[in-house]
């Protein structure tokens, strides 16, 4: 009879059994409909990427005033705990 630790052995695993078959010479790199598809807006209008930086900052990359902040937050009322009872 076979002991425990033998038939718990690992099974042996070689190295060439996960080695990924070798891409012929003549293989072309995939690129999505998307990808083309930005490539070609880019080519045709290379300010796009400076544009999208303007319109970013024009909505997004502005500094805070903290002061305001804390001023909006202290002015918030707080909710009922059931919105639809009166008072």
């Amino acid at each position: 009879m076979p002991s425990a630790s033998s038939r718990m052995a690992a099974p042996r695993i070689t190295a060439t059994r996960f080695c990924l078959p070798i891409m012929p010479l003549f293989w072309k790199h995939y690129k999505s409909d998307t990808t083309a598809f930005i490539e070609h807006l880019k080519a045709r209008k290379p300010t796009l990427e400076e544009e999208q930086r303007q319109g970013r900052a024009l909505l997004w990359d502005r500094r805070l005033d903290r002061a305001a902040e804390a001023d909006y937050g202290d002015a918030k009322v707080a909710q009922q705990p059931y919105v639809y009872q009166t008072k």
